[in-house]
């Protein structure tokens, strides 16, 4: 399931700024995509079932994203090394970012505190903004299910056009 952040504080306004490591080794600045819209997806984990899923959707549906002119960035707290790895098992064809001390991730605010067999600790919750030319975010999807999620944001995108 796919829901609608209508309450996300970062709607309608201007994109944290960021320049992260990429899995092919180079720096990616969020500035450096003027033209056409921008997914940025955040997801907790390279080599977990739900990240794995949600990869591979974007993956697949990565060339009518392109016609689009829409570029798609997966940005996770794993290291450049793990991004480029999980990147070439799953020949993915666009960019892992790797935001380490998850500071971004706190910008964005999904960096949160999560929950699992009554332990809690931080962590990514799964997100999924829309950012256009100008770098203002249009759309956020919050609290992300992974399967059919990438199909979802092509789905809004085309409805937009």
């Amino acid at each position: 399931m796919t829901k609608k952040a209508d309450n996300h504080p970062l709607l309608g306004k201007k994109a944290p700024a960021f320049t992260l490591e990429s899995s092919d080794r180079k720096k990616v600045q969020l500035s450096n995509f003027k033209e056409g819209l921008v997914v940025l997806y955040f997801y907790p984990k390279n080599n977990t079932p739900g990240c794995t899923l949600e990869a591979q959707e974007f993956r697949d549906l990565h060339d009518e994203f392109t016609k689009l002119n829409v570029t798609v960035l997966g940005v996770s707290p794993d290291s450049p090394s793990s991004d480029c790895r999980f990147s070439e098992k799953l020949s993915l064809n666009f960019l892992l970012l790797s935001d380490r001390d998850h500071a971004i991730a706190e910008k964005y605010g999904v960096w949160v505190e999560k929950s699992m067999c009554g332990k809690k600790y931080m962590g990514v919750e799964r997100t999924t903004f829309l950012i256009d030319g100008s770098g203002k975010i249009i759309h956020v999807w919050g609290k992300v299910t992974a399967k059919g999620h990438a199909l979802a944001v092509l789905d809004l995108i085309k409805n937009r056009a």
